[in-house]
């Protein structure tokens, strides 16, 4: 009986869609994409009407959901997706929820809706599952300036759940793959992800628009936001260029299913604006800042160091501390930058300030430090360090704090200072400093030009710590100032088979203590007149790494004769490659 009801309701439908469009012609140019969309959107129709007529209760409904967002959860955490809260994660996700609640108390059906944050800036995206559960990726809200914005999206997904399409999407999927009420949860969350009909995909738009309205925001954010997705698709998906934003390639490949299974951007604009004309909302154009924008231009910035774009880092972590002062990885990000570029006074505060607000750390006392030693101001690094020490009087029992003193006193005051701090350090530790600590000590000796005091520290420290990669790499360094080439590259080479890069004593992540060991290997071999390979070298890491070619931060951490040897592979690899110097090995 029910087939032939639904029969009856199509052929009804039929004929009236056809009376209504002999009555109302339309000159409307008719293109491939049309066509897909009309044959897309009858096929979804016809298979809505048996839907709706037997529909989930809202309890099965939410049921369904929670168990879909329960095997989610357990995927992405199964998986390694879902990294660790950390109190920026809890901040943005307590705003999402703030923001959601609000928007959602505005929706027709009354359901549990609840927000979750996807802290990924490859998920550009945002999602809903029956029953009331909202996803939105940290990819996304990075490309927001406003809360309104923010409520837009979060309204859109709203409506995907307050008119029955995620429903609809499950009991679809169920017949499709024949899987039981009771099995539900087993349908692939990227059903969800992967959009909807184009007049469900514009319903969701307009009715989002109009929950965020209601909830007080302003519809400019639901144009600023298909704005901002029509700039990348015409920047990347139409013309094939590299978007502004640094996207990785995951999240542009996001951002093109989410162009292939969405309305063009343009015509959801166009949309939004004929509906503030037809509803009197041109006044409602005061929106607010998205209060945790802040968090995602730390982020930026940390990406920017991390690809080497250090004035754009240096910028993005400006722009965060000015909203948001003293954040301590804004700061060290602002550090990192600036150490980049040798501007390294300005890092040496950033550090400094990152020190004062945050919980002891041995690496972040020693980046400190380096950046005080790179300023080659002795005395005055020395009492700025001793200041430190003052405001956080907990560090001054610990070995490392201690042994940065004991440096920046040798590089202030001379070797004999410096032995009466270390002298009660030995004592506290029994005999001797441990093998970690006469490493550090030993690089703050050839800082200051004592590189045979300095190769005797670190070598010392390198046979009870051979796995210790950054101390065998300091100790090449010391050896290349020896003229002791062949040990210096045998040092090199054997710390790239070394992956145990101890956080203790530098800045650098792995890749650029990787890049240090290759532009080691390069001084040396070029010393010993192995000109073609330490070319090859060179030109490698410092692609990588381009302070490598800025002669300021050069000597400012590195010998004299090192930095004469980059200036000379420099130069060597502007010439053309004929005119090289070609060298058997």
């Amino acid at each position: 009986m029910r087939r032939w009801i639904a029969l009856a309701i199509i052929v009804t439908l039929g004929i009236a869609a056809l009376v209504w469009s002999e009555r109302h012609p339309v000159n409307v140019r008719v293109t491939p994409a049309s066509l897909l969309y009309f044959i897309a959107d009858s096929e979804w129709e016809l298979t809505r009407l048996p839907m709706r007529a037997t529909r989930l209760s809202d309890q099965e409904e939410i049921d369904i959901g929670n168990r879909m967002a329960a095997q989610f959860y357990m995927d992405r955490v199964n998986s390694g997706l879902t990294p660790g809260d950390n109190q920026q994660v809890q901040v943005v996700r307590d705003y999402v929820n703030r923001v959601g609640s609000k928007v959602a108390a505005r929706a027709h059906r009354k359901l549990p809706y609840r927000f979750h944050y996807i802290p990924s800036t490859d998920f550009v995206n945002a999602f809903a599952l029956p029953g009331g559960h909202v996803y939105i990726g940290a990819g996304l809200m990075e490309l927001m300036d406003s809360e309104d914005e923010l409520a837009a999206v979060l309204g859109h997904e709203i409506e995907h759940i307050d008119h029955y399409h995620c429903a609809e999407r499950v009991q679809t999927e169920a017949r499709l793959r024949r899987i039981p009420l009771g099995e539900l949860a087993a349908i692939p969350i990227m059903v969800f992800e992967a959009g909807y009909s184009k007049d469900q995909e514009l319903e969701a738009d307009r009715e989002g628009t109009q929950l965020a309205v209601w909830a007080g925001y302003s519809p400019q954010g639901a144009v600023r936001m298909f704005e901002t997705f029509d700039r990348l698709y015409q920047e990347y998906v139409r013309r094939a260029q590299s978007p502004q934003e640094e996207l990785s390639r995951v999240a542009i490949q996001t951002l093109e299913g989410y162009f292939r299974s969405h309305p063009l951007p343009s015509e959801r604009v166009d949309q939004i604006r004929k509906l503030i004309n037809a509803n009197n909302w041109s006044s409602l154009d005061h929106e607010r800042n998205l209060e945790v924008a802040y968090i995602f231009w730390t982020g930026r910035a940390q990406r920017a160091y991390a690809a080497g774009h250090y004035k754009e880092a240096a910028g993005w972590a400006k722009r965060s501390l000015e909203v948001k002062p003293d954040q301590p990885i804004a700061l060290l990000a602002l550090g990192n930058a600036q150490f980049a570029q040798a501007n390294f006074s300005e890092a040496a505060a950033a550090f400094g300030q990152a020190l004062e607000k945050t919980p002891y750390g041995d690496a972040l006392v020693a980046t400190y430090s380096d950046a005080l030693a790179a300023r080659r101001t002795p005395a005055q690094s020395l009492q700025e360090f001793e200041a430190l020490l003052a405001k956080r009087p907990e560090l001054k029992p610990r070995l490392a704090p201690a042994v940065e003193l004991a440096g920046l006193t040798l590089a202030a005051r001379g070797e004999a200072a410096a032995q009466a701090v270390v002298a009660p350090l030995k004592a506290g530790a029994g005999a001797d400093l441990p093998p970690e600590f006469r490493g550090r000590l030993g690089w703050w000796y050839y800082r200051v030009g004592n590189f045979d005091r300095a190769a005797e520290l670190l070598t010392g420290a390198v046979r009870e710590r051979p796995a210790d990669a950054v101390m065998a790499i300091q100790l090449g360094w010391a050896l290349v100032e020896q003229h002791n080439l062949e040990g210096a590259i045998e040092r090199f080479n054997l710390a790239s088979n070394r992956y145990s890069y101890p956080e203790y004593g530098g800045i650098g992540q792995f890749s650029r203590r990787f890049n240090e060991r290759r532009v080691g290997l390069a001084v040396a071999e070029w010393q010993a007149q192995q000109s073609a390979r330490a070319v090859g070298e060179f030109a490698a890491a410092s692609l990588a790494q381009p302070e490598w070619l800025n002669p300021q931060w050069v000597s400012a951490l590195y010998s004299p004769g090192v930095a004469k040897t980059i200036e000379e592979l420099k130069a060597e690899q502007k010439k053309p490659s004929g005119l090289r110097s070609r060298v058997n090995y």
